[in-house]
């Protein structure tokens, strides 16, 4: 019988290795994109991939970013072939070909972004009513093109054919929902190899697949951000029942707490006067006059934090309320040896806010100042004005020799009943930050020198 078994020509061989290759290629590409949700390193690994040596596609890649506003595409991320030698490919199995993928450490990004040729097209900006005409047609067509135009590698109207020493490319647009994103230019400058149909065909595919993945990417940090969003308008929610469970308990016995306190007080100061000094029994009512007054401050404290602030807004010149303050402590300052420096205008420095507040914050201040410098030390405060968020503002700051603040404990010292005082309640700068929040301020803190500084600054009505 004559043999009737079909042959196989000697092309088809080929094309089938060639398709399984593709075939492995994208499946890895696929599985590469979906192992990461960073931004930064997704857009590495699109590039490593094109231009890595093991799939021998192209030498270089290239992606600028478009932007709409200005109609330009600013250069982001280049990365050419001999840098890629941190691309591994993880979870491989030599029996399967459709497994792993690719993966880049910190490390091996860092030497990306720090290569001559990175920076060079990170500082590569394309004016696309200007420049590239190409480049043009890709953001204005959104179609893959390739460029072997003798005539456009003449072209003077650029300089991104020199810049790069470009003799053909191809640039493909990263396309998310209908919306640009950027383009991605690859080339082969260092083996002159010409760019093929079948590389086209898989450049265009690797750019719709790293279109989709970078929608998912953003809209999961999207999501990220909604989440954290929710999670801390949870905590507010949380912190403010607290608050409002700590005012109504506060309310409800301030008159049971405060009459028993009057009287231990004055009783004690009553007997204390009929006892001699030194002796035993003045002391233990020195001790109890001296807690219930302490008692009396906790109270108040609490009171004024839990209670919805009125404010009273009307003209008040804070140069003068610094100075009454300042007259006010003058002398428990000097019993201390604690030398003040003040630096207060002659003038005026009128706001809009409520004075007796604004002089609550300045006592508290300049009583953590004292209470930190404990014996020997100086107070220097200073009033000025700067621009500040567009406005015009008054700038107190008190700064003091007391060794400053930790650092651990400087991202704490506003949150309510957070003290590192032995009997303090935490609710002294708490009350202080809120005041100067409800008058449109910002109170900023920071060490300097030795010691710390408090810095309020208030917008401004007039400085004369």
């Amino acid at each position: 019988m004559p043999d009737t078994t079909t042959k196989k020509s000697p092309a088809t061989v080929p094309e089938s290795l060639q398709a399984q290759k593709d075939l492995q290629l994208f499946y890895l590409f696929s599985t590469t994109l979906l192992s990461t949700m960073q931004l930064n390193k997704l857009l590495h690994l699109i590039l490593s991939t094109l231009v890595c040596e093991e799939n021998s596609l192209f030498c270089r890649a290239m992606l600028f970013l478009y932007n709409q506003k200005t109609n330009t595409l600013q250069g982001m991320l280049g990365i050419c072939r001999k840098s890629t030698d941190g691309l591994q490919l993880v979870g491989a199995d030599p029996a399967n070909p459709l497994s792993g993928y690719w993966d880049l450490d910190e490390d091996a990004m860092a030497s990306q972004r720090q290569s001559d040729f990175c920076t060079k097209v990170r500082e590569t900006r394309i004016d696309l009513a200007e420049g590239c005409q190409i480049v043009s047609h890709v953001v204005d067509e959104r179609r893959l093109y390739r460029i072997e135009d003798v005539e456009c590698l003449k072209c003077q109207e650029c300089d991104f054919i020199s810049r790069f020493g470009v003799s053909s490319f191809a640039a493909v647009p990263l396309v998310t929902r209908n919306n640009l994103v950027g383009i991605i230019i690859v080339d082969n400058p260092f083996k002159h190899q010409p760019i093929t149909d079948q590389q086209l065909q898989v450049l265009q595919l690797f750019a719709n697949q790293a279109g989709m993945a970078i929608e998912n990417t953003r809209l999961y940090r999207d999501l990220e951000e909604a989440h954290a969003e929710l999670r801390d308008a949870r905590q507010r929610l949380i912190h403010g029942a607290h608050l409002a469970a700590i005012g109504e308990m506060a309310a409800s016995i301030s008159h049971e707490l405060k009459t028993p306190l009057i009287t231990i007080g004055g009783f004690a100061a009553r007997l204390g006067r009929m006892l001699p000094e030194n002796t035993s029994q003045r002391h233990c009512l020195d001790t109890i006059i001296s807690e219930s007054h302490r008692l009396e401050r906790l109270l108040g404290d609490i009171l004024t934090f839990s209670r919805k602030p009125t404010i009273c807004y009307q003209e008040c010149d804070l140069a003068e309320i610094i100075r009454t303050c300042l007259a006010d402590y003058a002398h428990a300052l000097e019993e201390r040896n604690i030398m003040l420096k003040a630096v207060i205008p002659s003038g005026t420095c009128v706001i809009q806010g409520d004075s007796s507040q604004l002089k609550q914050v300045c006592i508290n201040l300049i009583v953590n100042a004292q209470e930190a410098i404990t014996q020997d030390g100086t107070l220097r405060v200073v009033l000025t004005t700067k621009e500040e968020r567009g406005k015009i503002c008054a700038v107190a700051s008190f700064a003091d020799s007391g060794g400053g603040i930790p650092e651990d404990v400087l991202s704490k010292i506003f949150t309510p009943f957070f003290t590192t005082k032995r009997h303090g309640t935490g609710l002294g700068l708490a009350i202080v930050n809120r005041i100067i929040q409800n008058h449109d301020g910002i109170l900023r803190v920071h060490n300097v020198g030795d010691g710390a500084e408090f810095q309020v600054v208030l917008p401004l009505a007039v400085c004369g």
